[in-house]
């Protein structure tokens, strides 16, 4: 694959990888644009979303029956990539309507989840979701101009990056990154972080949108990641845990399992370290950790994708969501240079969608990587 000295945000060329391999460029925009529409309007073994009155809508979990500030941030992220701004606005009035704080401890943060009709089923909130949140109204703003409330995306991601920054400081509440290590935590009450959290690319467009007087905060917070990444992911393997102490090391056992292994959450570490270095190029390493994660699975068959300690031992459970992890493991094609960058982007490639219960995580990811493998995932 093509690696160059600069990355995106500073030469405005994004690679196509699919073109790059040989695929016809009307037969790409063709995969997206078809891809959008069976996730979006698709039949009811494939959508994952649904519009909901005049002004809303929202992102299902299909295996949960649940509507996450995950999806609905990840749901703004796809919309605002494809200029579809209805669905992106509707979107977020659900989002804002039925998830987002007003008051209290949470005030600003998202419940991760609720019921489709907006009851909510959890008050806390989940760090991934205010972090695509931000970062897709940040794009809305720039690529269509901001509209009365709660269409003023710039100011409404500003208010999300200030409480993720100082909540608690003049009140109750606790931030969502630890102030002494500049690092993402898994919930704000938590003393351990979750790796595939770690967006250091969009740390770097903070540090250029948030108040002023974070900027700095922003810049080193991409610093911090971009370090941590190195400590999390397992130097042979490549393999990182599901949740992660400041340090690196897979957090202890949880009341709710373990998450000291390489399983769900951890698959987006491979596409967060791609696109990083897609945009940024700021560190080398990402580059030999991409070869390392493509080659741990080189020659695992998809339908036997497994948990794994992060050394590298296959556990006996197979993976939710296999999809999921081709797709992630192909996006890792943006910065890999090794002997199978090419082999991942052909069998994602030659992968559809996933239908069925359990498509919703896979199918995101999935997206994520059309997004990223046809030059498509973009900074507005």
């Amino acid at each position: 694959m093509t690696i160059t000295g600069q990355g995106a945000y500073d030469t405005g060329t994004y690679a196509n990888l699919f073109l790059e391999l040989g695929y016809d460029e009307n037969e790409i925009r063709t995969r997206l644009d078809e891809t959008w529409n069976e996730l979006f309007y698709g039949d009811e073994n494939t959508r994952i979303y649904y519009p909901m009155g005049e002004d809303k809508g929202y992102l299902l979990d299909t295996g949960n029956l649940d509507v996450r500030s995950e999806g609905m941030s990840y749901g703004m992220m796809m919309a605002v990539q494809m200029d579809k701004k209805e669905e992106f606005d509707r979107l977020w009035n659900f989002s804002n309507t039925f998830m987002q704080h007003t008051d209290g401890r949470y005030k600003d943060y998202f419940s991760w989840h609720c019921k489709p009709d907006g009851t909510r089923l959890s008050p806390g909130p989940a760090p991934d979701g205010e972090e695509f949140f931000a970062m897709s109204l940040i794009f809305a703003s720039n690529r269509w101009g901001d509209g009365a409330a709660p269409y003023n995306y710039a100011a409404q991601a500003r208010r999300i990056l200030h409480a993720c920054v100082h909540q608690g400081e003049h009140g109750e509440g606790d931030p969502m990154w630890d102030p002494e290590t500049k690092l993402i935590k898994f919930i704000p009450e938590t003393p351990f972080s979750d790796p595939s959290y770690h967006l250091p690319h969009f740390y770097e467009l903070f540090a250029k949108y948030a108040d002023e007087d974070d900027r700095s905060f922003w810049t080193e917070a991409a610093a911090a990641s971009r370090a941590y990444l190195h400590t999390a992911c397992h130097p042979v393997t490549g393999l990182s845990p599901e949740y992660a102490n400041f340090d690196g090391t897979p957090a202890p056992l949880q009341p709710d399992g373990d998450f000291r292994h390489f399983y769900s959450d951890a698959y987006r570490v491979a596409a967060n370290i791609a696109l990083d270095w897609e945009w940024f190029r700021k560190d080398r390493w990402q580059v030999e950790q991409s070869n390392r994660i493509q080659a741990f699975f080189s020659d695992i068959e998809i339908s036997d994708y497994r948990r794994y300690t992060i050394e590298g031992e296959a556990l006996d459970e197979p993976s939710l969501h296999p999809v999921g992890l081709l797709a992630t493991n192909a996006m890792a094609s943006l910065a890999a240079d090794g002997p199978y960058a090419s082999q991942y982007v052909r069998q994602f490639w030659n992968t559809p969608l996933r239908q069925g219960e359990r498509r919703y995580y896979d199918n995101c990811l999935y997206f994520f990587s059309l997004l990223a493998l046809s030059g498509q995932y973009r900074m507005y």
